[in-house]
């Protein structure tokens, strides 16, 4: 299993992952099969999105705020209640495709984590699968 560092900025964002898990794919030589990546925070997830347009990301974000929005009259009392749902929303981990040494994803996908209750260090756990 490896483990990779990301250094969130603010509170709420979506940080485009995609680039740094082909480089751990090419640096570790991995071939074929499958990699888990798993987001091992109750308030932070994964998702595989459109990665040609940031406005996308800027939206997600924006929605999930409008869906899920902090607040106070949660039963949670440290404040981040709105972040243990929206990560529930998304969930921990994506599953790749990684052929010939290449992650396979569609055209216009990418991967992200989704920070819900930053700025905070985080770690995403990476698992490959030979098959």
């Amino acid at each position: 299993m490896e483990t990779l560092t990301i250094q969130t900025r603010a509170r709420a964002e979506m940080i485009p992952v995609t680039s740094l898990l082909r480089e751990l794919v090419r640096r570790k030589d991995w071939q074929t099969g499958a990699l888990l990546v798993y987001c091992p925070h109750t308030t932070a997830g994964l998702t595989i999105n459109e990665n040609a347009d940031p406005d996308v990301q800027r939206d997600m974000t924006a929605f999930m705020n409008a869906l899920v929005p902090q607040r106070g009259d949660f039963r949670h009392g440290e404040g981040n209640s709105d972040a243990h749902i929206k990560t529930s929303l998304f969930g921990p981990h994506v599953m790749l495709i990684v052929e010939e040494g290449t992650i396979r994803l569609g055209t216009w996908q990418g991967v992200y984590f989704c920070e819900w209750d930053g700025p905070r260090n985080r770690t995403l756990w990476a698992q490959f699968l030979p098959g």
